[in-house]
């Protein structure tokens, strides 16, 4: 009987969690069947290709792991490819000619750098009391004008142990460096943080600002370590950046928007309060599977853009749509 019951209780909760998380199994499921018809369409397509998709995906995938926080918290940051910018240019710069142990502190120096810039939009947007998406779209040029001061053109140089941190394979030729590091970094910052006081208070502002303070949850505090949080990411993005192209670029890249269309896709509530990251970082590798697929057939790339976008849309429509059945029950 007792045997029974724990098993029963056991399933509910196994399918309490399922319930919790189907958008990101749906998400997970797709991409899985992207994978099998890239490799139908492109029969070259192997373990190579997992290992050039890892790289290529991971800066984004970074940034949208950063926007998915501030996005959960109820805000947005519209600078987030630029800090990757400054971020990137900064560490390719220090690290240019020096010694690969010196290295080490120069991707200490620059994480340091992402708390602080972030704290600088997180504290903007709290004491001005200016739209969160209007703060950031202005420090988004504050931050593209410093990674210019700092290098004008592309260069600067990377040290070789960080490059081969996100190039090549691990253990087998299946499974590349970068996913292993996207996982790693990921699991060590945002599972512990998503368990945290801090986390709970993340997820209450963004669910209803008002009623999060009248609990007594720090309002301010809270929307700056969001923001800080996300200034970790961009500068974990920015040195992806600098170790995969072995040079610092001062243009910021399409990470921004990109992020944000990653952060809808994967099922994070542009309302804040709802969602994960891991759902964000699936729909990175997804809107990548579906621009190597067209590429692979041969269609005007342009297209893939519209794709995305159509997908956007529906994925907009089905929440708005989820929405409203819930408030009419």
């Amino acid at each position: 009987m007792g045997a029974s019951t724990s098993r029963s209780g056991g399933g509910a909760a196994i399918l309490a969690a399922v319930r919790r998380n189907a958008w990101t199994i749906g998400l997970v499921v797709f991409m899985a069947l992207l994978l099998v018809f890239t490799k139908i369409i492109q029969p070259s397509y192997g373990a190579a290709g997992l290992q050039g998709l890892g790289s290529s995906v991971l800066p984004l995938a970074l940034a949208a792991v950063g926007q998915a926080i501030v996005v959960i918290s109820g805000g947005i940051d519209l600078s987030i490819g630029s800090m990757m910018a400054l971020t990137s240019v900064v560490s390719a710069t220090m690290m240019n000619e020096q010694p690969e142990e010196f290295a080490i502190v120069v991707v200490i120096c620059v994480l340091f750098l992402g708390l602080a810039i972030g704290a600088v939009n997180g504290t903007l947007a709290v004491v001005t009391r200016v739209p969160d998406i209007v703060v950031t779209l202005a420090m988004s040029f504050v931050w593209a004008g410093c990674a210019l001061l700092v290098l004008k053109t592309p260069g600067g140089g990377s040290a070789k142990w960080l490059l081969n941190l996100v190039t090549g394979s691990l253990g087998t030729e299946w499974i590349p460096r970068a996913a292993v590091l996207l996982i790693v970094v990921v699991a060590i910052i945002w599972i512990p943080l998503r368990r945290s006081r801090l986390g709970l208070s993340i997820y209450a502002i963004g669910s209803n600002r008002l009623a999060a303070f009248r609990s007594g949850v720090p309002v301010g505090r809270t929307r700056i370590a969001a923001y800080m949080a996300m200034g970790l990411f961009a500068a974990l993005g920015g040195l992806s950046l600098t170790a995969s192209t072995g040079i610092g670029t001062p243009v910021p890249g399409p990470y921004t928007l990109m992020s944000v269309a990653a952060v809808v896709l994967g099922g994070v509530s542009l309302a804040g309060g709802r969602g994960g990251v891991f759902g964000a970082v699936a729909a990175v590798i997804i809107l990548q599977l579906i621009r190597s697929d067209i590429t692979f057939l041969n269609i005007n790339p342009n297209l893939a853009v519209v794709v995305q976008g159509v997908i956007l849309i529906g994925v907009v429509m089905i929440g708005s749509l989820v929405q409203i059945r819930r408030a009419r029950a």
